[in-house]
């Protein structure tokens, strides 16, 4: 029990992000993956040309 009592303490102790910084994380994080997936995307669609072209040589 004492362990529960422990936690809700340092909940309590937690600096919570406002909504707007909430909102703000959040669409960073949305834009990061949508770069990377764009960006894996074209790596992945050079290396399976690359690979092609080397497999017909």
């Amino acid at each position: 029990m004492q362990f529960i009592k422990d936690v809700w303490h340092e909940m309590r102790l937690t600096t919570w992000p406002t909504g707007g910084e909430l909102m703000r994380y959040t669409g960073i994080v949305l834009s990061t993956i949508i770069l990377v997936a764009i960006f894996l995307g074209i790596v992945d669609s050079i290396a399976q040309w690359a690979f092609a072209w080397f497999i017909n040589l």
